[in-house]
């Protein structure tokens, strides 16, 4: 009996530890709550910045038009389905390659795609085609690698055809195009020759083409890339003679003008940056630089998920704003190219489910800093950072910007751990929510868990008093493995297109109100207040 009486106790005890694991509210708790949870601060009251609309904004890499047939994957029904849900944003065309592309018109093709009539539905790519250029697409990237590699690029001349399809499918996805110019053109005395960029201007004008300008991608790369080395002083009279150019044209002459899409600063980075903002910073409408965190030749897993390998792009960043703003102190500053890793991305790694916490944490330091647009390499394009596969399938990163974009408002807020109760695997960043998703007052609060254990934060009464709208992203897998995945879950749903034109529903979960919120391992979250009243977002 007393044997019978004691395991009668273990078992009330055993039931009531599990009771108290789990709220009133129903929401599971992790361990004991007061050792798991960190406390969190939030600032409702008062906006620290106010991002671009198009804050997060992507590029598609001149690699595309290596061969110009590729260009016509951009006719893809899936890939404009896809853009579509991007917009409002900026697409930037350019990398590497634009500084070896030459203007030759050609008017071969009579009818390549342009959006002029109205119509976005007449030029879709057929599938025969589509499968067919997918296929090729395959073999050409890796002819792209050996070139990168070897630091040998060929000069690649493009028509009409390439810019008429960069226009379709800009204006039928809601996007504002950015073309990046040759800047390795240069005459005899090393001075931009600008002859070729006037022919491409005057055909664009004649078609009525509202777009940006950017002039080089990375001069910091010249000598690599081509044996040719112009400082940053010759780049930003360079701009200069193109602003100049522009200023004639009835239709460029208040039109955005964008550079000098330097590097990241790392010794004589930073003296091309400093010279062109002597001599060019007038030209341009805002300071580009480009920011990538690792090697992809060399990096691995554990990098990806480092909070000091992402604490690198606040020291660069402030690197930046700092020469930026001593001479010109009202000057937007955009990070113009950036992803994972440079050198095309990190194999196995850039286009997985793990790259994501480089993404949103990037977007979320960047937007917290002072940036005002970050364009991500790449849409689509030569390497393995895309967002979008080679079935033109859409990955992990891009499930993960689509939410960011629905959820998301501009006006970046202050939050923070309270105390001594900083975690660095957990990270958070707050913004006003998306106002054309929710009503004002609602904020957003982003937060990842970095680390294989699940975690909890716990939140103001003011906020815990409240329903939230949960948005939480994991691999398809569990544990480690699944980092390595290119699919990803929504509240436990895989995410996938519906068909070619159709994306799935992407609904949050609603909580109940509780004084926690729970980040399972290795998780991407979305935690949407939308009874937050916070005066900034008013």
């Amino acid at each position: 009996m007393e044997s019978a009486g004691l395991l009668l106790v273990l078992v009330l005890v055993l039931v009531l530890v599990l009771w108290n694991q789990t709220t009133g509210s129903g929401v599971q708790l992790i361990g004991d709550p007061d050792r798991n949870s960190s406390a969190v601060e939030l600032d409702l009251s008062a906006v620290i910045h106010r991002v671009d609309r198009r804050f997060l904004s992507v590029t598609i890499d001149a690699s595309l038009s290596s061969e110009e047939k590729f260009m016509s994957l951009l006719s893809s029904p899936k890939i404009r389905t896809l853009a579509k849900a991007l917009s409002p944003c900026f697409l930037r065309f350019g990398g590497t390659r634009q500084d070896f592309m030459v203007f030759s018109p050609q008017r071969s093709h009579q009818d390549s795609g342009s959006s002029e009539d109205g119509s976005c539905d007449q030029m879709e790519l057929p599938s025969w085609l589509e499968d067919k250029l997918k296929k090729d697409w395959t073999q050409q990237q890796l002819i792209l690698i050996r070139e990168d590699l070897q630091r040998k690029y060929r000069r690649v001349k493009f028509t009409e055809y390439t810019v008429d399809l960069l226009n379709s499918f800009s204006n039928c996805s809601g996007m504002d195009l950015i073309f990046g110019l040759n800047a390795l053109l240069r005459t005899a005395d090393n001075i931009w020759n600008s002859s070729n960029a006037a022919s491409l201007l005057k055909y664009c004008e004649s078609r009525r083409y509202r777009m940006s300008w950017e002039l080089g991608n990375e001069p910091n790369s010249f000598q690599k890339k081509a044996g040719i080395r112009v400082d940053g002083y010759q780049l930003g009279r360079d701009f200069t003679r193109l602003r100049e150019m522009m200023s004639r044209s009835r239709l460029y002459h208040d039109a955005g003008l964008f550079g000098p899409d330097v590097g990241q600063p790392r010794d004589h980075r930073a003296d091309v940056l400093e010279g062109f903002l002597q001599t060019g910073a007038q030209a341009v409408d805002t300071c580009t630089w480009h920011h990538y965190y690792v090697n992809g030749r060399d990096t691995s897993l554990e990098d990806f998920l480092d909070p000091k390998v992402l604490d690198t792009l606040a020291l660069k960043t402030k690197e930046v704003l700092k020469k930026v703003k001593l001479v010109s102190p009202d000057k937007p500053v955009w990070l113009g190219e950036t992803s994972s890793a440079y050198g095309g991305g990190a194999v196995g790694l850039s286009d997985t489910f793990v790259a994501g916490f480089m993404w949103l944490d990037k977007l979320g330091l960047a937007a917290r800093l002072g940036l005002d647009v970050v364009m991500r390499q790449v849409f689509i394009g030569s390497g393995s950072y895309h967002m979008v596969d080679e079935n033109l399938d859409p990955l992990p990163d891009y499930w993960l910007s689509v939410l960011y974009k629905r959820l998301v408002g501009p006006e970046v807020l202050k939050v923070g751990f309270s105390g001594v109760a900083q975690r660095k695997r957990v990270r958070l960043y707050l913004h006003c929510a998306n106002k054309k998703s929710y009503r004002g007052g609602a904020v957003t609060l982003i937060s990842m868990n970095l680390g294989q254990k699940p975690a909890s934060i716990s939140v103001p009464a003011v906020v815990s008093s409240n329903a939230v709208e949960a948005f939480v992203l994991q691999s398809d897998q569990p544990g480690e493995e699944g980092l390595y995945s290119r699919c990803v879950k929504l509240n436990g749903d895989v995410l996938k297109m519906v068909d070619d034109k159709t994306l799935p529903d992407l609904k949050g979960t609603h909580l109940p109100p509780a004084e926690q919120l729970q980040l399972p391992a290795f998780s991407l979250n979305f935690f949407v207040l939308t009874d937050a009243a916070a005066a900034a977002c008013m």
